[in-house]
């Protein structure tokens, strides 16, 4: 069986609130490294066989209609899990 990875993120433009959550939540923990933070999502989409051309297609296809609000939301990555981005 292969695996699909999608990765959607919200768009620069949006308020994030969750990351903003996190973010602030850092440096309580001891952690000032970082100076922003963004959640998104991330899909695993299993399918028969390795993965395909045509898999990696239907899912792009699946993540800008189904699996991201295109208005708020970037699809950054579609990728075979075993290959790798």
């Amino acid at each position: 069986m292969g695996r699909i990875i999608v990765e959607v993120m919200p768009k620069p433009e949006i308020l994030d609130p969750q990351g903003k959550a996190v973010r602030g939540a850092l440096p309580r923990q001891g952690i000032e490294t970082f100076t922003d933070v963004r959640q998104g999502k991330r899909f695993e989409l299993t399918v028969d066989g390795p993965v395909s051309e045509q898999a990696l297609e239907d899912a792009a296809k699946a993540a800008e209609s189904v699996l991201s609000n295109p208005i708020i939301e970037d699809v950054v990555a579609v990728y075979d899990a075993e290959a790798g981005r």
